[in-house]
Parts: C-alpha cells; structure tokens; sequence
C-alpha cells in the first residue's frame, strides 16, 4: 500500500469515527450527576438573566468558575434550549482534543503519524462516551490540550512563535476561567522543566510573558471583579483555597483516599488503546537520546526530539503531580490523551531508526497484546450479557461484544503473521463499528433504566401552584432540568418527616429500600410511579442482583391510588 492510499485510509477511518460524536445526541436523557449541573445552571442563567452568579436548583453555585457554563448559555441562546444543544459543544471540544493530536505528531513526524494519532484518540472508548455526555473536564482539557499544542508550534515554527504564544495564552486564560489556577500552573511547570532540560532558561524573556499576563487577566479578571463586586472575597476564597488547596493538600470534599498507584491503570485505560505504545515509544526515545549524544548534538537535538520531549513531560508532569494530591480523581489526569495518542502515532508511523530490527518486532508485539485484549473485553462482555443472566435488556450488547471479540482475534492473527499496521487497522475498524452500534442500539436502551424522565413527566401532571416536590436521600439532580422547578434536597430524615406531615401536598422521590425503612413513620402515604435505575457494578451484573428501585410517593393520595 502506497503512503496516499494508507493516509487516505486512515483519513476515511478518521471521519467515520468522528461522526458518532454528533449522532442522535438528544436522544438520550441526562446523566447523572454531573451533566445535570452543566445542563440546568445555563438555562437558569437564561431565564434570570444573571450571567455572573451561576445557580444550580435557583441556589448559588460558584464552586467552580463560569466559562462552561457560558458556554452551553451561549448555544442555548443561538439553538435553543435543549439536551442535543447542551451536548454540541462538548462534542466539539472532544474533536478539538483529537485535532491537538493529529497536530502534535504532525509537527514531530508528519501527516501519517498525526493520522495515526487522531484516529487513535477518536475511538477511544472513554473520550467517545464524555464526549457525548457534559463533563467539565472535557473543556479543561480542551483548553490545557490546546495550550501545549501551540507551544509545541511555537517551537517548531520560530517564525511564527508570537502568533502560536499569543494563541497559548488565550488558551491558559479560557482554561482558568473554566477550572481554575491549574490550567495555568501546570503548564508552566511542563514548560519551565522543558526549557531547564535544554539548558535554555534564558529563552524565557522570548515566551511574551508580559503579554501573556496581560492576556490571561483581561479573560479572567472580568467576571472574578463582577463577582467580588456582588459577593466580596466569600466565593473567590472559597474557591481558590477550598476547591483547589485544600482539596489538592487535604482531600477536602472527596470521600475516597486513594493510594500513590492509582493513576498508573488509569493511563492505561484513558487512551487504550494506543496508550500500550508508551513503552515502545519510551524505548525509542531513549535509543534517540543515546544517539544524539554520541553525535555530539544533545545541546541542540532536532525539533522532532524535542517535540517527543515536550509530550513525555507533560504526561509525567501531570501524572505525578496529581499522584501526590490527596484527592485523586480520574479525570484529572485525562489532559494528557492527547499527548499519549500522539506519541503512540509517532511510534506507529516510524520506520527510518536505528535498531531497525528491533521497533519492528515491538510494533508487532504491541499490535498482537491490543488485539488479545480487545478479543478478551468482547468475549467478556458478550458472556455477561448473554449467559450471565438479563439483568439489563440492552440491545446490541452481544453484538458491541462479537465485534470486539471478532476484530481483536483478527487483529492477533494479523500482528502473529507479521502484518503489524493491518491489525491496527483491524482494531480500529473494530472500535469505529463497536462505537457506532453502542450509540446507535445500547445507549437507547439504558433509558429505561433512567427513572428521571418518567418520574417528572408523572409528577407534571398532577403538580399543582403550592404544592412542593422532594427528594430524600437520592442524587437525581436532572430532575431539577426536567421540571424546570426548585425541588427540596433532603438527607435529614427527621426534615424530611416533617416536610411530608405537614399541610402542603409533597411528591417526594427517594428509594425503595429507604421508603420500606420509614414505611411506619409515613402513614398515609401511598406510591404513585416506581421505576428501576443503573446499577453497572460487575459484581451485581454477575451475581443477577435485581436492579434498585427509586419510588415517587406523595401524602395527599387520590382515591384511585393505593399502597403498593
């Protein structure tokens, strides 16, 4: 095959996984918990017309900066207000992220390595389910993703380094604005390590920095000065200190303490499947590195080399910087997909190095342990779903879990007979056809495991001016979206006792086992709708538990309705 027609394969595999990214995004409702904040607070904003203090169930919600949330405001101002409208710009962010990989191993070995990478990254499991679902994290990955990508730019086209820093900087900027100090101080922490490793500290008057600040600050200082115009430093305190250096010293605010290893699976997992390149391309970059230094040019290595250093650094960087933090979540790390996927297309790509008998026979052990576990997850998943035991009737699941398995058995047999870049394409055909049937069948019928919808739809129609809904003990805040109303978020039973005693008519949302545990203390009462809800534990998967329920009960019952 002729280098056009593998970059014009590549390039169609390109486009045919992007596509699902924007496929039917309405169609499924939201997802909670998370996607509900970033889905109602812009709305919210809307209908207030307040566009400085975000609210979230008409209570303020400032525990994270604006730009996100102006963002979904902004397409619900031009496209109207919706779950489809909420998702595009998510959607765009992801493809944004497969755009800085493709340019980050473009600028290291051409078109056909940023190819591998883009194609790479875009069937990435984990980045085609956020990037179809409103995560925060997303759009700070997007900016941070950005923000490397133009350095790496202004490296390799001095020329036009002021264009490519200026663009950095309004990168930093949006990513403060959207997250916070961290989408600054750690690039400055990669950067800074970069230009030490060069011996090239003096270059940092070159880096605009001036300009910079001033950049960073007219994005960001704006809405911080309206904020402490309104509120003083209450809520900018408690950002910076609570939600950044106590959380990153102390924990403050999560739950689970998790141990110095918990991001090395996650590397893994969060670009699978080229992250399994890291060590083939770890491997060659040292072997580069040897061989610079034996040439006598470490000083000045060629731009490509320092490109490939740029992106370790920013993966180490950022992994051992969020290791230390005493609260460790996945997705904090997940800035470096791009970087992981451009390296694993530099690697892919290469043929003309040193030890030229050995990177072959890596590429193809490389290619033949992604085609086993891709084989290994769809054989699995296939027996879940189809022989464990229908806990979930979700369609498609045995046909997600026959392609992989199919696609990674070929991919094997092609990596054994040494055809190392046809498995990789196998895989990749594999991913595209089992992220398109995902979408396309499995996701619609996780809906009625949604009780959300359903629930407010019953409620809407018995609501009625004074009466008030309530949730105990449960985390369904998309209800709040779904009804366009405040709803009492109760976990005190005693409050919620009270509420339910008391002389207004209350629909109260809470779970079947909860309800059975004060069923002697709500006399009177009676269920009008019950529904079943995800349950995606492995271990309740296998053992068939039956799914949990979430009950909508009221205290002023019709006389059609009874205890059930």
């Amino acid at each position: 095959m002729s280098d056009g027609q593998r970059r014009l394969s590549l390039f169609v595999l390109l486009a045919a996984a992007i596509i699902p990214y924007f496929v039917d995004l309405g169609g499924s409702s939201i997802w909670d918990a998370n996607e509900a904040f970033y889905v109602e607070t812009p709305r919210e904003m809307i209908e207030s017309g307040d566009f400085v203090s975000p609210t979230f169930n008409h209570q303020p919600r400032l525990n994270k900066p604006v730009l996100s949330y102006w963002i979904v405001a902004g397409f619900y101002k031009a496209l109207g207000v919706s779950v489809a409208v909420q998702r595009l710009p998510i959607a765009l962010a992801a493809v944004t992220m497969i755009l800085t990989a493709f340019l980050l191993a473009y600028v290291a070995r051409g078109p056909e390595a940023g190819l591998w990478a883009a194609v790479g990254l875009a069937v990435t499991p984990r980045l085609v389910m956020f990037g179809r679902r409103i995560f925060i994290d997303i759009y700070i990955s997007m900016f941070m993703a950005l923000t490397v990508t133009f350095f790496a730019l202004a490296e390799r086209y001095p020329h036009r380094r002021r264009l490519f820093l200026l663009l950095m900087y309004a990168s930093v900027g949006l990513g403060v604005l959207t997250k916070g100090p961290v989408a600054a101080a750690l690039p400055a922490l990669v950067f800074g390590i970069y230009l030490l490793l060069h011996r090239e500290v003096r270059r940092v008057t070159e880096m605009m920095i001036p300009a910079g600040l001033v950049i960073v600050l007219a994005i960001v200082v704006p809405w911080y000065t309206a904020l402490y115009h309104r509120y003083g430093w209450t809520y900018i305190t408690s950002f910076i200190v609570g939600e950044n250096i106590a959380r990153y010293t102390e924990g403050v605010g999560v739950e689970q303490r998790r141990g110095l290893s918990f991001y090395l699976p996650v590397v893994f997992s969060d670009s699978f499947p080229w992250s399994l390149f890291l060590f083939g391309a770890a491997g060659m970059w040292l072997v580069d590195r040897v061989a610079l230094r034996r040439a006598g040019a470490e000083s000045t290595p060629d731009p490509a080399f320092r490109i490939r250093t740029l992106l370790w650094l920013w993966i180490l960087v950022i992994v051992i910087f969020f290791t230390f933090s005493a609260a460790k979540q996945d997705l904090y790390i997940f800035p470096i997909v791009p970087a992981v996927a451009a390296l694993a297309g530099i690697f892919i790509a290469r043929r003309d190095v040193q030890g030229a008998a050995v990177w072959p026979r890596v590429l193809r052990a490389t290619a033949a342990v992604i085609g086993l576990l891709l084989a290994v997850a769809g054989a699995g998943t296939f027996y879940i779903f189809e022989t464990v035991g229908k806990v979930y009737a979700l369609h498609g699941a045995a046909f997600v879990g026959g392609v992989a398995a199919v696609g990674g058995a070929l991919a094997l047999g092609l990596a054994l007979a040494n055809r190392p870049r046809f498995a990789l394409v196998a895989v990749l055909m594999s991913l595209v056809t089992l992220n398109w049937a995902f979408i396309i069948r499995v996701l619609p019928s996780f809906e009625r495991y949604k009780p959300v919808p359903p629930i407010s739809a019953a409620i809407r129609q018995r609501f009625a001016e004074g009466d008030v809904v309530a949730h105990y003990n449960v985390a369904l805040p998309s209800m709040v979206y779904y009804l366009g109303r405040h709803i009492e978020i109760l976990f005190d039973r005693g409050k919620f006792l009270d509420l339910m005693r008391g002389d207004r008519r209350v629909y109260a949302v809470l779970s079947a086992s909860d309800y059975e545990q004060l069923a002697g203390e709500l006399a009177g009462t009676c269920v009008l709708d019950r529904r079943p809800t995800v349950n995606i534990k492995l271990k309740a998967v296998l053992a068939r538990d039956a799914l949990p329920e979430v009950l909508l009960i009221t205290n002023r019952c019709p006389q059609s309705s009874s205890l059930r």
